[in-house]
């Protein structure tokens, strides 16, 4: 449900979950449109008290209809709002992370060989802004450092506008081929974790305890 324009309404959430009900369905996780921005690989945008009276409701109705539990979809580094989610759904809560996963494999790569790091920044500069029209993201090439202006690597992982550059060119990294039918940022990229596990490792470890710490207690 978190794939539309506008935010999931109490009412409607009800009229889902309601019908599901009657046709017999067994679920344990919904996903509903909350207010606010929850765009790709950055923190929540908008009001955190609105976004804890949003999900409070929505929560009451798993309870009442379920219980089950609510997703927080695109749920990457949205820091501000997890410990109100924790609170209003007591632990019944699902966070979907995924695609910075891949950032985490970038930052290796930036410790491991920065030239190759900075040619995938530059070919997604390249491709932002025809891979963004499927994403609701507001990250500009404006406010990204250009390549040659880059200081410290690992850190353009950090910057707003930088990351969701990465984060949503991610698709035509991996898949670009040449003539040849090799995939050279794929084929490296591949190379470079499978023959240092242990920096990805770390890397991914930090990045998943930064969230689940969030949810390591359930909320009574």
């Amino acid at each position: 449900m978190d794939e539309t324009d506008q935010p999931t309404t109490h009412a409607e959430h009800v009229y889902i979950a309601t019908l599901l009900k009657r046709l017999g369905v067994d679920w344990v996780s919904l996903a509903p449109r909350y207010i606010g921005r929850f765009e790709k690989g950055v923190d929540y945008i908008g009001d955190v008290a609105a976004f804890e009276a949003d999900i409070a409701g929505h929560a009451a109705i798993a309870r009442q209809l379920g219980p089950y539990k609510l997703s927080l979809h695109s749920g990457s580094d949205k820091f501000s709002i997890y410990a109100a989610a924790m609170r209003q759904t007591r632990g019944l809560v699902h966070l979907k992370t995924a695609g910075t996963s891949y950032l985490e494999a970038l930052r290796t790569v930036a410790e491991l060989d920065p030239a190759f790091f900075l040619d995938i920044y530059a070919f997604s500069r390249e491709h932002y802004l025809t891979d963004r029209a499927s994403y609701h993201v507001s990250g500009e090439l404006t406010r990204a450092p250009k390549p040659e202006e880059v200081q410290s690597l690992p850190s353009l992982l950090d910057q707003f506008d930088a990351r969701q550059i990465f984060h949503i060119c991610f698709g035509s990294v991996l898949t670009y081929q040449l003539p040849n039918g090799q995939r050279p940022f794929f084929d490296h990229l591949m190379d470079l974790l499978s023959t240092n596990p242990e920096a990805y490792a770390a890397n991914l470890e930090r990045h998943f305890i930064h969230h689940l710490k969030y949810f390591s207690t359930t909320v009574s």
